[in-house]
């Protein structure tokens, strides 16, 4: 039985199992230009021999994260028999130009072209195999916003949304919103980008993401770049997207509410949404948050959910959490 037919899930203990421990790095660095010329940098990890059964994942970072965050969990992947793509969106590590300071990148960019681009990648460097994506934060929306995103087989996304205020967790909503939505707008009009790595808050960031992000609308197409790609396309790309998805949120994740994840989840009209909600102590721990999942410690409790539906498009029976019953917020 698997779990994508069952409406809860028992709070279980899972069994600290021997994983293939992710030791190899990346085979190779790469340049990718996008559409409009920029050129993208990331990294791939690549088997030596093409496989047309096997899968390719991407990654899809968060807002201003470096895609090294991601490297130990592409190496796992890997390890379990994947080839893997991660890459920086344009302004952000391996994508960063000399200077932020009106540099011009949003998040619609990050989507329709960054995201875009990769996806053209896997299709050339990696013929004939399935693409899956796994995607964190606003990664899952920028999954959305390309125009090859009907490519994806299996989606897997951890806390994506993308930030509207009143989606934040209750207990700190208003801390949140001055800090987001009032304080980094502030200091990146003065700067002409936010400055975030000196103050320990991310990567420094590309105004006019800045500028998306902290727009309080409840929709994606009320954001600054939102309304512009859905004028071009006449709606946003998102329901050409058919792929089998697996939204995971954590219920200590201030930014992955219920609400902010079925908000996203909207509008994948097309897919067939399954949304999972751990709980830290359904794994045996007392915190893990927006960024942590993906960092080595979990590799024994959360990364084989992901694993297991890229492999399978399908969740263990043991798979610790609660199946979240589908919902649209207004």
């Amino acid at each position: 039985m698997t779990l994508s037919n069952t409406p809860s899930l028992a709070p279980s203990s899972p069994a600290r199992i021997e994983l293939p421990l992710p030791t190899t790095g990346p085979s190779e660095s790469f340049k990718e230009p996008a559409a409009d010329g920029f050129v993208l940098g990331g990294f791939a990890w690549r088997h030596s021999l093409q496989n047309t059964n096997r899968p390719v994942v991407i990654i899809n970072a968060a807002t201003s994260v470096r895609c090294r965050h991601y490297f130990r969990f592409a190496d796992y992947l890997f390890a379990n028999g994947f080839d893997v793509m991660v890459y920086d969106y344009r302004g952000i590590g391996e994508s960063r130009p000399d200077s932020l300071r009106g540099f011009k990148a949003s998040w619609s960019d990050w989507g329709a072209l960054d995201f875009e681009a990769m996806l053209q990648r896997a299709t050339r460097e990696f013929p004939g195999q399935p693409i899956d994506v796994v995607a964190h934060s606003f990664g899952g929306c920028a999954a959305g916003l390309a125009a090859s995103a009907e490519a994806i087989r299996r989606l897997v996304t951890v806390g994506a949304q993308f930030a509207y205020w009143r989606d934040y967790a209750s207990a700190s909503r208003w801390r949140m919103f001055i800090k987001w939505h009032l304080f980094m707008p502030l200091m990146t009009k003065f700067y002409g980008y936010f400055p975030g790595k000196r103050l320990g808050w991310l990567e420094d960031t590309p105004a006019g993401v800045v500028h998306d992000w902290s727009t309080p609308a409840a929709r994606y197409e009320e954001r600054p770049s939102g309304r512009v790609i859905a004028a071009k396309a006449q709606g946003l790309p998102f329901a050409t997207v058919t792929a089998q998805t697996l939204a995971i949120s954590l219920s200590d994740d201030p930014y992955g509410t219920i609400s902010a994840i079925e908000r996203l989840l909207g509008y994948f009209k097309a897919s067939s949404n399954t949304h999972l909600r751990i709980a830290p102590e359904d794994i045996g721990e007392v915190e893990v948050g927006h960024f942590a999942f993906f960092r080595s410690p979990y590799q024994a409790t959360l990364w084989p959910i992901a694993l297991s539906w890229l492999q399978n498009g399908e969740l263990h029976p043991d798979t610790p959490g609660r199946l979240v019953p589908r919902s649209v917020p207004t």
